[in-house]
């Protein structure tokens, strides 16, 4: 189960980092209209309209394989035993404090008034 638990946590980071990528790479709706005033960022390397098919299937593709790794790791999480007793905390490998000894108590409470 372990061996499962780490594949999907991989697929999962690698997916999501190619996902930003692709989203990155696109470009919105507004750059066409720049590109109409001399800007030369309209060239796309998959030609006119192809580059926009091709990076939004990828992404579709992308996100569906990041939405099946996440389910599966919820399902292995569900899965999984309990901890025992243990909840990891450094507190719990601290000694145990012996008891504070008792105060002893004042005379009275003038002594402790300054000036007295």
């Amino acid at each position: 189960m372990n061996v499962l638990h780490t594949l999907l946590v991989i697929v999962q980071v690698l997916s999501a980092l190619a996902m930003i990528g692709l989203v990155l790479m696109q470009h919105g709706k507004g750059a066409d209209a720049g590109a109409a005033f001399g800007g030369g960022a309209s060239a796309s390397l998959f030609g006119a309209s192809g580059g926009a098919n091709f990076l939004s299937r990828s992404t579709a593709v992308l996100a569906t394989v990041f939405l099946a790794a996440t389910l599966g790791l919820a399902f292995i999480g569900y899965q999984r035993p309990a901890a025992p007793a243990s909840s990891g905390s450094v507190l719990e490998n601290l000694p145990a404090a012996a008891p504070a000894a008792p105060a002893a108590a004042p005379d009275s409470g003038a002594a402790q008034i300054p000036g007295k």
